[in-house]
């Protein structure tokens, strides 16, 4: 079986990445690799050509990644347990593409991510990142979806 040295895992802070970190940190351990965790902030709408009264848009951005960080701090001090072996990444841009990019850049050999498992119209209105990123990955993709509640 081909080992995992660099694992990376994509995380928007929901429920379902939560979920899904429970996969990539498990493989981590199992194989000693090295957790590489990113978050991707969304790249805004540019708000340049309007009026937005007592912020600018680079502020706006600066604050928004900010706290992107601290939540990525948490999440680590939350999830991570005793496990040191990692790194962690918070950039702008389309998820998808950076996801990618942040494999290729860190020699990963797996990505392990959280689908929502929408469908339909919800489905075709906002995307899904993970479908992008299986369908892209010059490597193999580990997608897993929450199970229903009971």
């Amino acid at each position: 079986m081909r080992e995992f040295r660099n694992i990376l895992f994509a995380t928007d802070f929901s429920e379902s990445s939560d979920h899904a970190f429970e996969y990539a940190l498990s493989l981590a351990k199992k194989y000693n690799s090295q957790l590489i965790l990113i978050h991707v902030i969304n790249e805004p709408v540019d708000l340049r050509g309007f009026y937005v009264p007592h912020i600018s848009f680079d502020k706006l951005e600066e604050e928004v990644e900010q706290g992107a960080k601290k939540m990525m701090e948490k999440f680590c001090r939350t999830h991570l347990g005793d496990y040191d072996n990692y790194e962690t990444a918070v950039v702008p841009g389309i998820p998808f593409d950076e996801v990618i990019k942040t494999a290729r850049e860190k020699s990963a050999d797996l990505i392990v991510m959280g689908t929502h498992g929408r469908t339909g119209l919800d489905h075709v209105l906002f995307g899904s990142t993970a479908e992008k990123v299986v369908r892209r990955s010059p490597v193999p993709v580990m997608t897993v979806r929450m199970g229903e509640k009971h």
